[in-house]
């Protein structure tokens, strides 16, 4: 069963802005803690980007604060991410994940990747 949609990835210029959303199913949006976007580029590690708590508590990597914007629809169980001013750095696939707790351990379930290209 796919539980976790992401969509909104493409190919933008530097400086251009992307939105990215996760559509969860009911029962993970309500049962977990914590929901957010991970990225990985070829090479690289997997790193956090952001992350959000139900409890509201808000994490951003270093290297996107001032930028991007993570942000939930309880309505829709969708989790959204606000990319402005994107860099060629931040090309990656992008992943939405959610779980008990944000580090990777605690994730119990990801979605497939949208992949984001940015030229300069």
């Amino acid at each position: 069963q796919v539980q976790l949609v992401e969509s909104g990835g493409g190919s933008v210029q530097a400086g251009g802005s992307l939105t990215l959303s996760c559509a969860a199913s009911g029962s993970i949006y309500s049962s977990s803690r914590c929901m957010g976007w991970f990225r990985q580029a070829p090479g690289k590690e997997r790193e956090r980007v952001a992350s959000i708590y139900s409890g509201g508590n808000i994490f951003y990597t270093d290297s996107v604060k001032g930028r991007f914007t993570i942000s939930k629809d309880n309505a829709e169980a969708t989790l959204y991410l606000q990319m402005n001013s994107l860099k060629p750095e931040d090309s990656a696939m992008y992943y939405c994940a959610a779980g008990q707790w944000c580090g990777e351990g605690g994730i119990q379930h990801w979605g497939q990747g949208t992949q984001v290209t940015v030229s300069s």
